[in-house]
C-alpha cells in the first residue's frame, strides 16, 4: 500500500466540519440539528446571479483567462472604485476559485519551506491548513476575549519577527471573532510591514457586513504600504454564493502579482460559470447588501443578548462578519459539541457548534470557547439558545461540573 506523506498526516482537521458525521448520525435518528457551526447563510443569493446561470447561452464552456475573465475583472475594478480605490485597474486582480485559493496563491508567492507567518489568534482555522500545505510555520500572537479580541499590542508582533518572517495575516472583520480593526490598529500593521519589509495579507471577505454605523477600513487604505499589501476577497459571503467558488487576490505590487499569476496559470483558470454568476451579482443598486446587513444586525443583537443572559456564558458583541466567539461554562467544548450531537436532544432537537480549539495554535486556549454563526433566521436562533441553555444545565449535571 502506498505510504501517506508527512504533510497529509499533519494536516489539521477542520474544526467546523469534523463533527459532520455526528450531525448526520443525529439526523438519521430523526433529530433536527440547528447548524450554528458553519458560515453558510440562509440568505438568498441575488436573483440576478441565479438568472445569469439560468440564461447562459454558450455553445462551449471554455477556459477563461488564468487571471480571470475581462468582464468579471472589470466589474471588480468598478466595485473597488466605489470603495475609493480609483487607482486599481483590471491588472491588479487575479480571480481565484474562492478566497481559499487566493490565500494559497498569496502564501505560496511569499513563502518557502520553513518560513513563518504571524497571525493574531484566534484565527480562521484553515490558515493552519494553508500554511501546513506549504510547510510554513504559523506564529500566533494571542488576543483575548476580555478585549473583544482586539489587535494585540504591536510590540507582541515585533517580538515574534525573525529572519524567516514573510507576512502577517489578518481577517477584517474577523472570523471567528467578528472583531473589526480600527484605522489606528491597521496603521500599526502598515508601519511594521514597512519597518521589517514583510507583507500584510488582509482577508476582507466580510467587508460589507459591519454594524452600528461603522465602516470597514481596508489595508488598501495605506498607500505607503502599497508594495507590501495583498487583499483577499470573495463573493461567497457578500452575495451568499458560497457554492460558486469565486474570489480574488488584489495587490498594487506588480512584483507580487506577476509571481502569483504563475500559480494561476498552473491551475489553468477559475470557474467560468462562477464568474458569470458573480459578474451578474455585482449589477445591483446596493439594496441587497443594505437589506442583508440590516438582517444580520437584528440577528446579532438578538443572539448576543440571549447568550449573555445564560449564567456563565460570555459573548462579546461582534462589530462585523456574522460570528460570535463565545465562552461556555463547560470543561471542554470539543467534548461538549460532540455530546450535543451524540447524547443530547430536547423535543427531538439539538444544535451544532464549532469548538474553538481548532482556531488557536494552542487548542487549550479555545478549550472553553465555541464559534456560533448567526446565519439562521431569528426564530431558529432563539430556539437554538433555548436548547443551548437546557443542554448546559444537563451537561453540567451529567459530568458533575459546578
Amino acid at each position: 500500500m502506498p505510504s501517506i506523506s508527512d504533510r497529509a498526516q499533519q494536516m489539521p482537521a477542520s474544526p467546523v466540519r469534523k463533527l459532520v458525521p455526528f450531525a448526520l448520525a443525529a439526523k438519521q435518528k430523526g433529530i433536527k440539528v440547528y447548524h450554528l457551526n458553519i458560515g453558510q447563510p440562509d440568505i438568498e443569493t441575488p436573483q440576478t446571479a441565479i438568472e445569469a446561470i439560468r440564461n447562459i447561452d454558450l455553445k462551449i464552456l471554455e477556459y477563461s483567462l488564468s487571471e480571470g475573465s475581462i468582464e468579471y475583472r472589470s466589474v471588480l475594478r468598478d466595485y473597488y472604485h466605489t470603495l475609493g480605490f480609483t487607482d486599481l485597474e483590471t491588472g491588479n486582480f487575479i480571480v481565484t476559485n474562492g478566497g481559499s485559493e487566493a490565500l494559497n496563491f498569496a502564501i505560496s508567492t511569499l513563502c518557502d519551506d520553513g518560513d513563518e507567518i504571524i497571525i493574531p489568534e484566534p484565527y480562521y482555522a484553515n490558515y493552519n491548513g494553508f500554511a501546513g500545505t506549504f510547510n510554513i510555520n504559523v506564529v500566533a500572537v494571542p488576543s483575548t476575549i476580555d478585549s473583544g479580541f482586539a489587535l494585540p499590542p504591536i510590540e507582541d508582533f515585533e517580538k515574534k519577527i525573525t529572519e524567516n518572517t514573510r507576512a502577517i495575516i489578518i481577517c477584517n472583520p474577523g472570523n471567528p471573532t467578528g472583531y473589526l480593526y480600527t484605522r489606528e490598529e491597521l496603521q500599526q500593521l502598515a508601519n511594521i510591514a514597512l519597518k521589517y519589509d514583510i507583507a500584510i495579507i488582509s482577508d476582507e471577505v466580510y467587508r460589507e457586513y459591519v454594524y452600528d454605523g461603522k465602516q470597514q477600513i481596508s489595508m488598501l487604505d495605506f498607500p505607503e504600504a502599497a508594495e507590501n499589501v495583498i487583499v483577499i476577497d470573495s463573493e461567497s459571503k457578500r452575495y451568499s454564493m458560497c457554492g460558486v467558488r469565486i474570489g480574488c487576490m488584489v495587490t498594487r505590487s506588480k512584483k507580487i502579482h506577476d509571481a502569483a499569476i504563475l500559480f494561476a496559470q498552473a491551475r489553468l483558470s477559475p470557474v467560468l460559470i462562477g464568474q458569470i454568476a458573480a459578474t451578474a451579482a455585482h449589477h445591483n443598486d446596493g439594496t441587497y447588501i443594505r437589506s442583508v446587513r440590516e438582517e444580520y444586525t437584528k440577528r446579532r443583537n438578538l443572539l448576543v443578548d440571549l447568550l449573555n443572559g445564560i449564567p456563565g456564558v460570555i459573548c462579546p458583541k461582534p462589530k462585523g462578519a456574522f460570528y460570535c466567539a463565545v465562552e461556555l461554562p463547560v470543561d471542554d467544548t470539543e467534548k461538549f459539541a460532540q455530546w450535543l450531537l451524540e447524547s443530547y436532544s430536547y423535543e427531538n432537537e439539538t444544535i451544532m457548534v464549532a469548538p474553538m480549539g481548532g482556531f488557536y495554535s494552542n487548542p487549550e486556549l479555545g478549550k472553553k470557547q465555541v464559534r456560533i454563526a448567526y446565519v439562521l433566521k431569528e426564530e431558529d436562533l432563539r430556539r437554538s439558545v433555548e436548547l443551548l441553555n437546557d443542554a448546559l444545565q444537563k451537561y453540567k449535571l451529567e459530568f458533575g461540573i459546578l
